[in-house]
């Protein structure tokens, strides 16, 4: 499997899909929250929603508009997420493969007043650290959630301030997503994008222009140097 090997500043980790497989947690929110919006398509929204945030979703395929509303919609779904993820033989919400191996190697590298690596999320800061949490993840020094950008995925926003918040410019950055709109979010950055096939189809992630394409974080190793993250990536072939 041929390989390439670059050299980044920070790396910024999207968390659904990428760290963590929250599936079964989603699909119990949507089925529930078609109870409260029986015109709602579950099966067409699970196909195109994943990579957005909560409030977008909750805007284009439940109609809810209202600021305060979406605010508390977003909640309640978020929190359904995690109770409903382990009911009725649900797999719960667990760590993607490779996932811990490579957070595991990442915990040694410089932390505040220089991180080398954040996650940006396009879910709440509550859900991602319960999310983090069950997956059996550690909390990162920078954590980029929904609510600290007014623009979500594909717009930039998110991986810029990641990479604010690490100190470091965006071009000295890689990008880890599976969702399409997360790869657009950070080429739009500036950053070098590696895009996972953990949840959307080759097609679909080759539409999104990644750098790179990989299976999952299993084909992805990673070292600290004396001036960055050195990223060893196994480029899918399949």
């Amino acid at each position: 499997m041929p390989s390439t090997t670059l050299e980044f500043d920070a790396i910024l980790f999207d968390m659904d899909g990428t760290l963590v497989d929250s599936t079964a947690g989603v699909v119990g929110a949507w089925s529930l929250f078609a109870e409260s919006y029986p015109g709602i398509n579950v099966h067409e929204i699970l196909s195109s929603s994943h990579g957005v945030r909560t409030v977008d979703n909750l805007r284009i395929h439940c109609g809810v508009e209202d600021p305060e509303e979406l605010q508390r919609e977003a909640v309640r779904f978020e929190e359904a997420i995690v109770s409903t993820s382990s009911l009725n033989g649900r797999r719960g919400i667990v760590a993607l493969p490779g996932a811990h191996e490579i957070i595991d190697d990442l915990l040694s590298v410089a932390k505040f007043p220089k991180p080398r690596w954040a996650i940006c999320t396009s879910a709440t800061r509550s859900y991602a650290s319960a999310a983090l949490n069950l997956a059996g993840f550690p909390l990162p020094d920078v954590l980029v959630a929904a609510e600290d950008v007014t623009k979500g995925k594909p717009e930039p926003d998110p991986y810029l301030l990641g990479a604010k918040r690490c100190g470091v410019p965006p071009e000295r950055c890689l990008v880890i997503e599976d969702a399409p709109s997360g790869v657009r979010s950070g080429n739009a950055a500036g950053c070098k994008t590696l895009a996972l096939l953990t949840t959307h189809s080759r097609k679909q992630v080759e539409d999104s222009q990644p750098d790179f394409i990989i299976k999952d974080l299993s084909s992805v190793n990673m070292r600290r140097t004396e001036n960055g993250i050195e990223v060893e990536i196994n480029i899918a072939s399949d």
